[in-house]
């Protein structure tokens, strides 16, 4: 059943009992409808997400992604920095956090996101650029 139908289902339930209690002195109709509908789309969310299985239940080979899917971002000469591309790679390539890079490269973390983010930036006007 989708949620749509979820809350006719419940408006209509144990001989409209939930269509009773609404009071008219207390919130328009559209608003008493919405909280109902809010109500039951929460609800089959989480039946939706119970339904599903455990991520340690999964086996590991299901959740692999193959490399020959991803293809490697062209970064032209000279666009970013040594500095730049050496945090791209620990963040993205090796799959680093901001604190471990910023462990090994012996700089403060504060760096590593603002360098990353002025790379991030860069790339985003070059790769705009070509495409307009």
């Amino acid at each position: 059943m989708d949620a749509a139908q979820d809350v006719f289902v419940r408006l209509c339930a144990n001989d409209f009992r939930l269509l009773k209690t609404y009071d008219p002195a207390r919130a328009g109709l559209s608003t008493w409808l919405a909280v109902v509908a809010r109500s039951s789309a929460i609800d089959h969310a989480r039946r939706r997400r119970q339904a599903t299985q455990p991520i340690d239940e999964v086996p590991e080979a299901s959740l692999g992604v193959e490399d020959r899917h991803i293809e490697k971002l062209k970064i032209p000469q000279g666009l970013l920095t040594e500095r730049q591309i050496l945090i791209l790679k620990c963040l993205y390539d090796e799959e680093r956090d901001v604190a471990e890079v910023a462990q090994l490269l012996k700089i403060d973390a504060q760096t590593v996101r603002s360098t990353h983010h002025k790379a991030l930036l860069r790339l985003r006007a070059h790769f705009n650029e070509e495409t307009s």
